[in-house]
Protein backbone atom coordinates (compact mmCIF):
# COMPACT_ATOMS: atom_id res chain seq x y z
CA UNK A 1 0.00 0.00 0.00
CA UNK A 2 1.05 3.39 -0.78
CA UNK A 3 1.00 6.20 2.01
CA UNK A 4 2.91 8.93 0.14
CA UNK A 5 -0.01 11.23 -0.45
CA UNK A 6 -2.24 9.95 2.52
CA UNK A 7 -3.22 13.38 5.04
CA UNK A 8 -1.36 12.90 8.49
CA UNK A 9 -4.19 12.49 10.42
CA UNK A 10 -4.88 9.16 8.28
CA UNK A 11 -1.22 8.35 9.13
CA UNK A 12 -1.65 8.96 12.57
CA UNK A 13 -4.69 6.68 13.04
CA UNK A 14 -3.07 3.81 10.50
CA UNK A 15 -0.07 4.05 12.64
CA UNK A 16 -1.97 3.67 16.25
CA UNK A 17 -3.61 0.83 14.43
CA UNK A 18 -0.82 -1.03 13.83
CA UNK A 19 -1.28 -1.08 9.99
CA UNK A 20 2.14 0.27 9.48
CA UNK A 21 5.30 1.92 11.37
CA UNK A 22 6.84 5.09 11.49
CA UNK A 23 9.95 3.29 9.85
CA UNK A 24 8.27 2.15 6.62
CA UNK A 25 6.58 5.75 6.67
CA UNK A 26 10.33 7.33 6.42
CA UNK A 27 11.73 4.55 4.08
CA UNK A 28 8.94 5.27 1.41
CA UNK A 29 9.08 9.26 1.50
CA UNK A 30 12.60 9.01 1.52
CA UNK A 31 12.88 6.53 -1.59
CA UNK A 32 10.12 8.81 -3.17
CA UNK A 33 12.22 11.70 -2.82
CA UNK A 34 15.50 10.14 -3.95
CA UNK A 35 13.28 9.44 -7.37
CA UNK A 36 11.54 12.63 -7.63
CA UNK A 37 13.17 15.26 -6.38
CA UNK A 38 15.72 15.97 -8.76
CA UNK A 39 13.24 17.16 -11.11
CA UNK A 40 11.33 18.93 -8.41
CA UNK A 41 14.26 19.94 -6.07
CA UNK A 42 12.00 20.60 -3.32
CA UNK A 43 14.36 19.39 -0.60
CA UNK A 44 18.05 21.12 -0.49
CA UNK A 45 18.78 19.74 2.39
CA UNK A 46 18.51 15.93 3.05
CA UNK A 47 18.56 14.57 6.24
CA UNK A 48 17.54 11.42 6.21
CA UNK A 49 19.67 9.29 8.67
CA UNK A 50 18.74 10.78 11.44
CA UNK A 51 15.16 10.94 10.16
CA UNK A 52 15.08 7.23 10.07
CA UNK A 53 16.73 6.76 13.86
CA UNK A 54 13.40 9.14 14.78
CA UNK A 55 11.42 7.05 12.94
CA UNK A 56 12.85 4.43 15.05
CA UNK A 57 12.61 6.08 18.17
CA UNK A 58 8.76 6.76 17.46
CA UNK A 59 7.81 3.49 16.74
CA UNK A 60 9.59 2.54 20.55
CA UNK A 61 7.50 5.61 21.68
CA UNK A 62 4.43 3.69 20.12
CA UNK A 63 5.01 0.24 21.57
CA UNK A 64 6.08 1.99 25.11
CA UNK A 65 2.33 3.38 24.65
CA UNK A 66 3.28 7.40 24.46
CA UNK A 67 0.30 9.34 22.31
CA UNK A 68 1.87 12.20 20.97
CA UNK A 69 0.00 14.30 18.13
CA UNK A 70 2.64 14.11 15.29
CA UNK A 71 4.32 10.19 16.74
CA UNK A 72 6.22 8.97 13.86
CA UNK A 73 4.88 11.16 11.04
CA UNK A 74 7.37 12.07 8.22
CA UNK A 75 7.38 16.06 7.63
CA UNK A 76 9.61 18.68 6.07
CA UNK A 77 11.11 22.54 7.68
CA UNK A 78 11.92 25.17 5.16
CA UNK A 79 15.55 25.84 5.03
CA UNK A 80 14.99 29.23 6.70
CA UNK A 81 14.72 27.47 10.11
CA UNK A 82 17.24 26.93 12.85
CA UNK A 83 18.40 23.00 12.90
CA UNK A 84 21.18 21.78 14.90
CA UNK A 85 23.17 19.88 12.66
CA UNK A 86 22.06 21.73 9.44
CA UNK A 87 23.17 24.62 7.37
CA UNK A 88 20.84 27.68 7.51
CA UNK A 89 21.55 29.54 4.51
CA UNK A 90 18.17 31.73 3.34
CA UNK A 91 19.70 31.03 0.36
CA UNK A 92 22.47 33.86 0.83
CA UNK A 93 26.15 32.06 -0.41
CA UNK A 94 28.11 33.80 1.66
CA UNK A 95 26.56 31.89 4.47
CA UNK A 96 26.87 28.36 2.72
CA UNK A 97 28.28 27.11 5.66
CA UNK A 98 26.09 28.37 8.69
CA UNK A 99 24.90 25.52 10.96
CA UNK A 100 23.14 26.83 14.02
CA UNK A 101 23.32 25.87 17.86
CA UNK A 102 20.12 25.22 18.52
CA UNK A 103 16.48 24.28 17.04
CA UNK A 104 13.97 27.13 16.57
CA UNK A 105 10.93 26.96 18.56
CA UNK A 106 8.93 25.26 16.07
CA UNK A 107 11.42 22.64 14.79
CA UNK A 108 11.67 21.60 18.84
CA UNK A 109 7.80 21.77 18.87
CA UNK A 110 7.74 19.58 16.29
CA UNK A 111 10.35 16.91 17.58
CA UNK A 112 8.13 17.10 21.30
CA UNK A 113 5.33 16.25 19.01
CA UNK A 114 7.18 13.23 17.49
CA UNK A 115 7.58 14.59 13.83
CA UNK A 116 10.01 13.01 11.92
CA UNK A 117 11.64 15.38 9.79
CA UNK A 118 13.16 14.35 6.61
CA UNK A 119 14.67 17.56 5.85
CA UNK A 120 14.44 21.02 4.75
CA UNK A 121 12.89 22.95 1.68
CA UNK A 122 13.97 25.29 -0.72
CA UNK A 123 13.71 29.17 -0.45
CA UNK A 124 14.92 32.32 -2.24
CA UNK A 125 17.52 34.38 -1.15
CA UNK A 126 16.70 35.92 1.56
CA UNK A 127 13.47 34.81 1.24
CA UNK A 128 12.35 38.16 -0.64
CA UNK A 129 11.30 36.23 -4.28
CA UNK A 130 7.53 34.64 -4.73
CA UNK A 131 10.33 31.90 -6.38
CA UNK A 132 12.59 29.70 -4.66
CA UNK A 133 15.65 29.88 -6.55
CA UNK A 134 19.59 30.62 -5.07
CA UNK A 135 22.56 30.14 -5.73
CA UNK A 136 23.67 27.39 -3.29
CA UNK A 137 20.55 25.36 -3.75
CA UNK A 138 19.35 26.04 -7.62
CA UNK A 139 15.44 25.91 -8.79
CA UNK A 140 12.92 24.50 -7.57
CA UNK A 141 10.36 23.73 -10.03
CA UNK A 142 6.43 23.31 -9.57
CA UNK A 143 5.06 19.55 -9.62
CA UNK A 144 2.61 20.32 -12.29
CA UNK A 145 4.61 21.84 -14.56
CA UNK A 146 8.74 22.00 -14.32
CA UNK A 147 8.92 25.29 -16.15
CA UNK A 148 7.03 27.43 -13.91
CA UNK A 149 7.66 28.58 -10.45
CA UNK A 150 6.70 26.83 -7.11
CA UNK A 151 5.83 29.78 -5.43
CA UNK A 152 8.46 31.51 -2.59
CA UNK A 153 9.43 31.98 -0.37
CA UNK A 154 8.00 28.21 1.26
CA UNK A 155 7.89 27.36 -2.32
CA UNK A 156 10.41 23.99 -1.60
CA UNK A 157 7.56 22.68 1.09
CA UNK A 158 4.61 23.70 -1.27
CA UNK A 159 6.61 21.71 -3.91
CA UNK A 160 7.34 18.80 -1.40
CA UNK A 161 3.70 18.44 -0.62
CA UNK A 162 2.71 18.36 -4.01
CA UNK A 163 5.04 15.87 -4.40
CA UNK A 164 4.33 13.46 -1.62
CA UNK A 165 7.35 14.36 0.01
CA UNK A 166 6.37 14.05 3.59
CA UNK A 167 2.75 14.59 5.01
CA UNK A 168 3.62 18.46 6.69
CA UNK A 169 5.58 20.86 6.33
CA UNK A 170 6.32 24.55 8.09
CA UNK A 171 6.94 27.32 6.62
CA UNK A 172 6.71 31.22 7.08
CA UNK A 173 4.69 34.09 5.38
CA UNK A 174 5.29 37.68 5.36
CA UNK A 175 4.23 38.54 1.58
CA UNK A 176 2.38 35.27 0.77
CA UNK A 177 4.98 32.79 1.26
CA UNK A 178 2.64 30.59 2.60
CA UNK A 179 -0.34 31.13 0.73
CA UNK A 180 1.25 31.66 -2.88
CA UNK A 181 3.18 28.71 -3.13
CA UNK A 182 -0.27 26.35 -1.82
CA UNK A 183 -1.85 28.48 -4.50
CA UNK A 184 0.50 27.73 -7.12
CA UNK A 185 1.45 23.79 -5.94
CA UNK A 186 -2.70 22.89 -5.33
CA UNK A 187 -1.99 22.26 -1.40
CA UNK A 188 -3.25 24.25 1.43
CA UNK A 189 -1.14 26.55 3.95
CA UNK A 190 -2.63 28.89 7.04
CA UNK A 191 -1.04 32.37 7.66
CA UNK A 192 -1.71 32.67 11.38
CA UNK A 193 -2.78 35.03 13.23
CA UNK A 194 0.01 37.80 13.67
CA UNK A 195 2.02 37.04 17.39
CA UNK A 196 0.02 33.37 17.65
CA UNK A 197 3.23 31.15 16.91
CA UNK A 198 6.18 31.51 17.84
CA UNK A 199 8.55 32.60 15.81
CA UNK A 200 12.79 32.44 17.46
CA UNK A 201 14.77 30.52 15.63
CA UNK A 202 13.33 31.30 12.25
CA UNK A 203 16.04 34.07 11.23
CA UNK A 204 18.34 35.41 9.06
CA UNK A 205 21.72 33.72 9.56
CA UNK A 206 23.98 34.74 11.06
CA UNK A 207 22.04 36.77 13.34
CA UNK A 208 21.54 34.83 17.05
CA UNK A 209 17.84 33.27 17.56
CA UNK A 210 16.10 36.09 19.87
CA UNK A 211 12.55 35.91 21.01
CA UNK A 212 11.02 38.87 18.97
CA UNK A 213 7.73 40.34 17.96
CA UNK A 214 7.61 40.62 14.21
CA UNK A 215 5.47 43.67 12.43
CA UNK A 216 4.66 41.64 10.05
CA UNK A 217 5.84 37.94 9.54
CA UNK A 218 4.52 34.71 10.78
CA UNK A 219 5.31 31.28 10.70
CA UNK A 220 2.79 28.59 10.14
CA UNK A 221 1.62 24.86 8.78
CA UNK A 222 1.36 23.53 5.42
CA UNK A 223 -0.65 20.45 4.34
CA UNK A 224 -2.60 18.60 1.90
CA UNK A 225 -5.79 18.49 3.79
CA UNK A 226 -7.53 21.42 5.80
CA UNK A 227 -8.15 18.82 8.96
CA UNK A 228 -4.05 18.50 8.64
CA UNK A 229 -3.47 22.41 8.69
CA UNK A 230 -5.30 22.78 12.35
CA UNK A 231 -3.29 19.57 13.57
CA UNK A 232 -0.03 21.18 12.87
CA UNK A 233 -1.70 24.60 14.18
CA UNK A 234 -2.33 23.31 17.33
CA UNK A 235 1.35 21.75 17.80
CA UNK A 236 2.75 25.58 16.44
CA UNK A 237 0.53 27.84 18.47
CA UNK A 238 1.51 29.26 21.41
CA UNK A 239 3.90 32.60 22.72
CA UNK A 240 7.67 31.76 22.96
CA UNK A 241 8.47 30.37 26.33
CA UNK A 242 11.54 32.63 26.82
CA UNK A 243 8.95 35.53 26.71
CA UNK A 244 6.09 34.50 29.53
CA UNK A 245 8.57 31.42 31.25
CA UNK A 246 6.05 28.83 30.99
CA UNK A 247 5.47 26.34 28.63
CA UNK A 248 3.39 27.29 25.46
CA UNK A 249 -0.54 26.73 25.85
CA UNK A 250 -2.54 28.56 24.08
CA UNK A 251 -6.61 28.28 23.64
CA UNK A 252 -7.56 29.83 20.41
CA UNK A 253 -11.50 30.27 20.73
CA UNK A 254 -13.34 27.74 18.94
CA UNK A 255 -14.84 28.69 14.95
CA UNK A 256 -17.76 30.96 15.13
CA UNK A 257 -20.18 28.14 13.15
CA UNK A 258 -19.75 24.19 12.25
CA UNK A 259 -22.37 24.19 9.33
CA UNK A 260 -21.52 25.86 5.83
CA UNK A 261 -25.00 27.32 5.98
CA UNK A 262 -24.58 29.03 8.56
CA UNK A 263 -21.30 31.16 7.91
CA UNK A 264 -21.49 34.66 6.57
CA UNK A 265 -18.96 34.99 3.52
CA UNK A 266 -17.87 38.23 1.75
CA UNK A 267 -15.91 37.06 -1.76
CA UNK A 268 -13.95 40.23 -2.84
CA UNK A 269 -12.08 39.77 -6.29
CA UNK A 270 -11.79 43.11 -7.83
CA UNK A 271 -8.45 45.56 -6.80
CA UNK A 272 -8.35 48.73 -7.63
CA UNK A 273 -4.59 48.48 -8.30
CA UNK A 274 -4.31 45.28 -10.56
CA UNK A 275 -6.46 43.28 -12.68
CA UNK A 276 -7.51 39.56 -11.42
CA UNK A 277 -6.82 37.08 -14.01
CA UNK A 278 -9.50 34.69 -15.23
CA UNK A 279 -8.34 31.50 -13.57
CA UNK A 280 -8.23 32.73 -10.23
CA UNK A 281 -11.26 34.80 -10.98
CA UNK A 282 -12.71 31.41 -12.11
CA UNK A 283 -11.49 30.06 -8.44
CA UNK A 284 -13.25 32.36 -6.42
CA UNK A 285 -16.68 32.11 -8.32
CA UNK A 286 -16.23 28.24 -8.05
CA UNK A 287 -15.57 28.53 -3.59
CA UNK A 288 -18.31 31.75 -3.75
CA UNK A 289 -20.96 29.24 -5.67
CA UNK A 290 -20.18 26.48 -3.45
CA UNK A 291 -21.00 28.51 -0.18
CA UNK A 292 -24.18 30.03 -1.94
CA UNK A 293 -25.29 26.47 -2.96
CA UNK A 294 -24.16 25.46 0.61
CA UNK A 295 -26.56 28.00 1.98
CA UNK A 296 -23.99 30.43 3.44
CA UNK A 297 -24.96 34.11 3.17
CA UNK A 298 -22.82 35.33 0.65
CA UNK A 299 -22.56 39.21 -0.49
CA UNK A 300 -20.17 40.79 -2.96
CA UNK A 301 -20.29 44.43 -1.95
CA UNK A 302 -20.21 46.01 1.93
CA UNK A 303 -19.15 49.63 3.11
CA UNK A 304 -17.08 47.67 5.92
CA UNK A 305 -14.26 46.74 3.73
CA UNK A 306 -11.56 48.89 4.34
CA UNK A 307 -9.74 51.20 1.31
CA UNK A 308 -7.96 48.31 -0.81
CA UNK A 309 -5.85 51.24 -2.43
CA UNK A 310 -4.54 52.46 0.73
CA UNK A 311 -4.08 48.95 2.46
CA UNK A 312 -2.45 47.76 -0.40
CA UNK A 313 -0.03 51.48 0.02
CA UNK A 314 0.48 51.09 3.71
CA UNK A 315 1.51 47.35 3.30
CA UNK A 316 4.13 48.39 0.47
CA UNK A 317 5.08 50.86 2.85
CA UNK A 318 5.20 48.49 6.06
CA UNK A 319 6.64 45.85 3.89
CA UNK A 320 9.68 47.69 2.55
CA UNK A 321 10.96 49.84 4.98
CA UNK A 322 11.78 46.34 6.55
CA UNK A 323 13.19 44.48 4.18
CA UNK A 324 15.62 47.91 3.55
CA UNK A 325 16.03 48.51 6.89
CA UNK A 326 19.79 46.99 7.21
CA UNK A 327 20.91 48.30 3.70
CA UNK A 328 24.03 49.67 3.49
CA UNK A 329 24.11 53.71 4.30
CA UNK A 330 25.68 54.58 0.10
CA UNK A 331 22.46 52.37 -1.18
CA UNK A 332 20.43 54.07 1.03
CA UNK A 333 21.42 57.63 0.34
CA UNK A 334 20.21 56.67 -3.28
CA UNK A 335 17.20 55.67 -2.16
CA UNK A 336 16.23 58.90 -0.55
CA UNK A 337 17.54 60.99 -3.45
CA UNK A 338 14.82 58.96 -5.70
CA UNK A 339 12.14 59.30 -3.18
CA UNK A 340 12.62 62.98 -2.76
CA UNK A 341 11.64 63.74 -6.48
CA UNK A 342 8.54 61.36 -6.63
CA UNK A 343 5.48 63.77 -7.22
CA UNK A 344 3.35 64.19 -4.38
CA UNK A 345 0.61 62.74 -6.23
CA UNK A 346 2.10 59.50 -7.09
CA UNK A 347 -0.44 57.04 -6.00
CA UNK A 348 1.19 54.01 -7.34
CA UNK A 349 2.72 50.78 -6.19
CA UNK A 350 6.12 51.70 -7.25
CA UNK A 351 6.05 54.71 -5.60
CA UNK A 352 4.78 53.40 -2.03
CA UNK A 353 7.87 51.04 -2.28
CA UNK A 354 10.25 53.82 -2.94
CA UNK A 355 8.64 55.77 0.12
CA UNK A 356 8.63 52.78 2.16
CA UNK A 357 11.79 52.33 1.23
CA UNK A 358 13.20 55.63 3.02
CA UNK A 359 10.84 55.57 5.86
CA UNK A 360 11.58 57.70 8.93
CA UNK A 361 10.83 56.55 12.14
CA UNK A 362 8.01 58.92 12.07
CA UNK A 363 6.80 57.89 9.02
CA UNK A 364 6.29 54.69 10.30
CA UNK A 365 4.44 55.59 13.50
CA UNK A 366 2.26 57.11 10.78
CA UNK A 367 1.53 54.38 9.17
CA UNK A 368 1.40 52.21 12.24
CA UNK A 369 -1.24 54.25 13.99
CA UNK A 370 -3.03 53.88 9.60
CA UNK A 371 -3.38 50.00 10.22
CA UNK A 372 -4.50 50.47 13.52
CA UNK A 373 -7.27 52.21 11.86
CA UNK A 374 -7.43 49.54 8.93
CA UNK A 375 -7.48 46.80 12.06
CA UNK A 376 -10.70 48.46 13.76
CA UNK A 377 -12.37 49.06 10.34
CA UNK A 378 -11.74 45.08 9.98
CA UNK A 379 -13.22 44.62 13.31
CA UNK A 380 -16.19 46.31 12.60
CA UNK A 381 -16.61 43.89 9.48
CA UNK A 382 -15.99 40.85 11.04
CA UNK A 383 -19.46 41.49 13.10
CA UNK A 384 -21.34 41.40 9.86
CA UNK A 385 -19.04 38.74 8.23
CA UNK A 386 -17.07 35.77 9.56
CA UNK A 387 -14.56 35.40 6.65
CA UNK A 388 -13.46 36.82 3.40
CA UNK A 389 -12.60 34.91 0.49
CA UNK A 390 -10.43 36.41 -1.94
CA UNK A 391 -7.29 36.18 -4.30
CA UNK A 392 -3.51 34.89 -3.46
CA UNK A 393 -1.67 36.21 -6.33
CA UNK A 394 -3.75 37.31 -9.70
CA UNK A 395 -2.43 34.20 -11.54
CA UNK A 396 -1.94 30.69 -11.87
CA UNK A 397 1.99 29.37 -11.00
CA UNK A 398 4.27 31.73 -13.82
CA UNK A 399 7.07 30.71 -15.62
CA UNK A 400 10.31 30.55 -13.97
CA UNK A 401 11.84 34.61 -14.26
CA UNK A 402 15.32 34.68 -13.16
CA UNK A 403 16.02 38.67 -13.77
CA UNK A 404 18.47 39.41 -11.30
CA UNK A 405 17.04 43.03 -11.08
CA UNK A 406 13.47 42.12 -9.16
CA UNK A 407 12.22 45.92 -9.99
CA UNK A 408 12.39 45.32 -13.24
CA UNK A 409 10.39 42.24 -13.55
CA UNK A 410 6.89 42.16 -14.99
CA UNK A 411 3.74 39.37 -14.34
CA UNK A 412 1.34 38.82 -16.91
CA UNK A 413 -2.50 39.35 -16.26
CA UNK A 414 -4.56 38.06 -18.82
CA UNK A 415 -1.95 39.73 -21.48
CA UNK A 416 -1.19 42.94 -19.55
CA UNK A 417 1.92 43.11 -18.03
CA UNK A 418 2.43 44.60 -14.13
CA UNK A 419 5.12 45.42 -11.94
CA UNK A 420 6.10 42.08 -10.70
CA UNK A 421 5.91 42.82 -6.79
CA UNK A 422 2.39 44.88 -7.20
CA UNK A 423 0.87 40.93 -7.13
CA UNK A 424 1.45 41.04 -3.67
CA UNK A 425 -1.10 43.63 -2.62
CA UNK A 426 -4.08 40.26 -1.97
CA UNK A 427 -1.34 38.48 0.22
CA UNK A 428 -0.59 41.85 2.17
CA UNK A 429 -4.78 42.35 2.51
CA UNK A 430 -4.44 39.87 5.71
CA UNK A 431 -0.97 40.40 6.72
CA UNK A 432 -1.05 44.32 7.03
CA UNK A 433 -3.36 43.84 9.71
CA UNK A 434 -2.51 40.94 10.87
CA UNK A 435 -5.43 38.50 10.21
CA UNK A 436 -4.86 34.62 9.91
CA UNK A 437 -6.02 33.40 6.12
CA UNK A 438 -6.34 30.14 5.24
CA UNK A 439 -5.52 29.13 1.47
CA UNK A 440 -7.20 25.81 -0.01
CA UNK A 441 -7.43 24.72 -3.62
CA UNK A 442 -9.97 25.96 -5.59
CA UNK A 443 -9.53 23.95 -8.73
CA UNK A 444 -7.60 23.67 -11.90
CA UNK A 445 -9.06 26.44 -14.15
CA UNK A 446 -6.41 27.23 -16.18
CA UNK A 447 -3.62 25.32 -18.39
CA UNK A 448 -4.09 22.42 -15.95
CA UNK A 449 -2.63 24.10 -13.07
CA UNK A 450 -3.94 24.75 -9.81
CA UNK A 451 -5.98 27.90 -8.43
CA UNK A 452 -6.32 28.65 -4.82
CA UNK A 453 -8.06 31.54 -2.83
CA UNK A 454 -7.25 32.47 0.81
CA UNK A 455 -10.39 32.62 3.30
CA UNK A 456 -9.28 35.61 5.35
CA UNK A 457 -10.61 35.51 9.25
CA UNK A 458 -11.20 37.80 12.01
CA UNK A 459 -7.58 37.92 14.25
CA UNK A 460 -7.43 35.16 16.98
CA UNK A 461 -10.25 33.73 15.64
CA UNK A 462 -7.71 31.46 13.32
CA UNK A 463 -10.12 28.21 13.51
CA UNK A 464 -13.11 30.08 11.34
CA UNK A 465 -11.29 30.07 8.46
CA UNK A 466 -9.83 26.86 9.03
CA UNK A 467 -13.37 25.47 9.93
CA UNK A 468 -14.79 26.67 6.37
CA UNK A 469 -11.61 25.23 5.03
CA UNK A 470 -12.86 22.33 5.64
CA UNK A 471 -16.25 22.58 4.92
CA UNK A 472 -15.20 23.72 1.14
CA UNK A 473 -13.22 20.54 0.89
CA UNK A 474 -15.85 18.75 1.52
CA UNK A 475 -17.50 20.21 -0.74
CA UNK A 476 -15.35 21.27 -4.01
CA UNK A 477 -12.97 18.59 -2.85
CA UNK A 478 -9.11 19.36 -2.03
CA UNK A 479 -5.44 18.70 -3.28
CA UNK A 480 -5.08 16.66 -6.15
CA UNK A 481 -1.94 14.77 -7.07
CA UNK A 482 -0.12 16.52 -10.09
CA UNK A 483 -0.31 14.30 -13.64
Amino acid sequence: MEWSFRSAEELVAALRAGEVTSVELTDEAIARIERDDKVINAICVPDFDRARAAARGADQARARGEVRPLLGIPVTVKESYNMVGLPTTWGMPQHRDYVPAEDAVQVSRLRVAGAVVLGKTNVPLGLQDIQSFNEIYGTTNNPWDHGRTSGGSSGGSAAALASGFGALSIGSDLAGSLRTPAHFCGVYAHKPTVGLAATRGMVAPPAPALPVDLDLAVVGPMARTARDLTLLLDVMAGPDPLTLGVAHHVVLPPARHERLGDFRVLVVDEHPLLATGSAVRAGVNRVADALADGGARVERHTVLLPDLAEAAALYTQLLFSGSVARFPVEAYEQLRTRAAGLSADDRSLDAARLRGMVFSHRDWIEANNRRELHRHGWRQLFAEFDAVVCPITPTPAFGHDHNPHPLERRIDIDGVEYPYFDQLVWAGLATMPGLPATAIPAGRPAEGLPVGVQLIGPMFEDRTPLRLAELLEQKIGGFQTPR
